[in-house]
């Protein structure tokens, strides 16, 4: 059969404009993308969680793809965030009955059976039909805490009753504190005993790798996407039934430590605050009465610094002190990345794009899988370290670059 030509110079110039070759692609992880006829086929082929980016990729518009795949300008934190972890090394300790391994952790009053926690990602949907449900239904079987974005594809009701428990709710309050509120109250009436206040993302990210990929896009995208600053929040069952006359942005400019006051005295449910990477912020944190903290630059899509979060952990811990756990996200792709932050004294690590190939490539069983990969990678890693329980994961298992 003949090619055609038309269609080899779209599929070339898609490639050649595609986050594969941009350090958003496998590469960024250390690994050899995946060719064609290398893909799994289902997830039992896996042999790690990166396998999944290939398939993901495959089965994904190239604009859907690269909105979960993009970093900002050039997608330096993103490597940034994966060569971090080269700068801790592990120390094992031997002659250490390993026989029972306990990877459970207590995050305020609740046990969980990993602490491997599925951070919130927004517009599931575009990655699979059944979106926030099917992730849901995956933390269920395998006994995960699941955070639900604000700008989730499906309801938290929804998600809330595919769990089987309660999540916990990530808040972008926008701009329009009466928006912000009503979001925080549907939050707390559905279940939710923790919210999560992002404060590391603002209106604008320069973020190429999407920016490009949309140029090689050949779908009417105005189908999904109406013009309008609005139009997206319309979209997301989270705004249903809400005036969003005003709103411009997710969190707002002005936004500063008084935030937490407001919402201190709209809501009963503990707060944990995501963005933070300094000393001095998490010790803010601490005196403004916050419960909890995750470490995060958003995945490498909100700003440029090339510091990566396992590097930031550390003094995040130092300045929260006792007063509060302390969780980390960003780059996670391997057991050995969860234990060295574990090392460090993060309570627990959330994973974001990881769950995400899974779904796209293969739905619920993808997002099982890939939980099962990183809960057994983290298992072989204690195992051989002599950890045989998660709070016996003590800042003596790891080395830093001072200390090499």
């Amino acid at each position: 059969m003949r090619s055609n030509p038309g269609s080899r110079r779209d599929f070339l110039k898609w490639l050649a404009l595609s986050p594969v070759l941009t350090r958003a692609g496998s590469l960024v992880a250390g690994e050899d993308p995946a060719t064609s006829a290398s893909l799994i086929t289902s997830p039992e082929e896996a042999l790690n969680v990166l396998e999944f980016e290939a398939v993901a990729r495959q089965n994904l518009p190239p604009a859907h793809f690269a909105y979960m795949a993009t970093g900002v300008d050039d997608d330096a934190i993103i490597q940034a965030n994966r060569d971090g972890f080269t700068h801790w090394q592990i120390r094992s300790r031997r002659l250490i009955d390993v026989t029972h391994i306990d990877q459970s952790v207590r995050l305020f009053d609740t046990t969980w059976s990993s602490p491997i926690v599925i951070a919130p990602v927004g517009s599931q949907r575009a990655f699979h039909p059944e979106g926030e449900i099917a992730t849901a239904r995956a933390a269920r079987a395998r006994e995960h805490l699941q955070i639900l974005s604000t700008v989730s594809s499906t309801s938290i009701e929804a998600v809330t009753e595919a769990r089987g428990k309660p999540v916990w709710y990530q808040l972008y309050p926008t701009d329009n504190w009466a928006v912000g509120r009503s979001l925080i109250k549907r939050a707390e009436a559905a279940g939710s005993p923790v919210l999560v206040l992002t404060v590391d993302l603002h209106e604008y990210s320069n973020r190429e790798t999407l920016f490009r990929s949309r140029r090689v896009d050949t779908r009417d995208c105005q189908v999904c996407h109406q013009p309008g600053r609005n139009s997206s929040l319309q979209r997301k069952p989270m705004f249903d039934g809400l005036d969003l006359t005003g709103v411009t942005m997710l969190a707002a400019a002005d936004q500063a430590w008084d935030v937490i006051k407001r919402i201190r005295d709209a809501t009963s449910m503990k707060l944990v605050i995501k963005g933070i990477v300094t000393r001095e912020d998490a010790e803010l944190a601490a005196r403004h009465g916050v419960d909890g903290l995750i470490v995060s630059n958003h995945g490498g899509r909100s700003e440029n610094t090339n510091r990566a979060t396992i590097d930031c952990l550390a003094e995040v811990i130092d300045g929260a002190g006792s007063r509060m756990p302390v969780l980390v996200d960003s780059g996670f792709r391997r057991g050995t990345d969860i234990f060295k932050a574990l090392a460090l004294g993060a309570r627990a690590v959330c994973i974001g794009r990881p769950y995400v190939w899974g779904l796209a490539a293969f739905g619920q069983p993808g997002v099982e899988k890939v939980l099962e990969i990183l809960r057994r990678e983290l298992l072989t890693i204690m195992q051989h370290a002599g950890t045989t329980s998660i709070a016996a994961i003590t800042r003596s298992f790891v080395v830093g670059p001072a200390q090499n």
